[in-house]
């Protein structure tokens, strides 16, 4: 998993809770890195989701509902690095679609070694989109989140329905209405 999710997710951490709430997830993690990251670095997911688990037992908050938030956080990042990927579309149905063949296409020119959950369009139209994720990560509100920030971005307003496939979260159908 590339670094820029780890030090992003560190930095919502801090914002939300407090550099301590930081220390104390790093510290009651068994992070192979000790917790230091950079962007372009590359560290197991497991390290990911003990730091998830540590924020959940610290918080009470679930930990879909944290990768929900971050997802929504990781936007900005997505925003402010990549904005020429977002200039390329002319709304959400159509850049949301497009993930699998040509948004990942382009993040694997950037970080060949990326490993990326798979999205296949089951039905498009213009104003919804069924989509099946799999991913061993089973970080599918992280998506969530992104697909919630990407509607704002355009100025437009989505239901985005997720029902898992598989119980544990790794094949999940994303159902997204738009309207309004």
């Amino acid at each position: 998993m590339k670094g820029i999710v780890f030090t992003e997710f560190l930095d919502l951490v801090e914002e939300k809770f407090g550099l301590m709430m930081v220390d104390t997830i790093v510290t009651n993690s068994n992070l192979p890195s000790n917790g230091a990251y950079t962007d372009v670095g590359t560290y197991s997911f497991s390290e990911m989701l003990s730091l998830l688990t540590n924020l959940n037992k610290e918080t009470g908050i679930e930990i879909n509902e944290l990768l929900l938030v971050y997802g929504e956080h990781f936007f900005s990042v997505v925003e402010k690095s990549y904005s020429y990927f977002l200039k390329e579309f002319k709304d959400p149905i159509e850049m949301i679609s497009s993930i699998e063949n040509h948004i990942h296409v382009e993040v694997r020119k950037i970080y060949p070694d990326a490993e990326l959950p798979t999205f296949t369009v089951i039905e498009k139209t213009e104003n919804n989109l069924v989509m099946i994720y799999k991913s061993s990560r089973a970080m599918s509100y992280f998506g969530k989140g992104l697909m919630n920030k990407t509607f704002e971005y355009f100025n437009k307003k989505a239901t985005i329905l997720v029902e898992n496939i598989q119980e544990d979260g790794t094949e999940v159908k994303f159902s997204i209405a738009a309207h309004g």
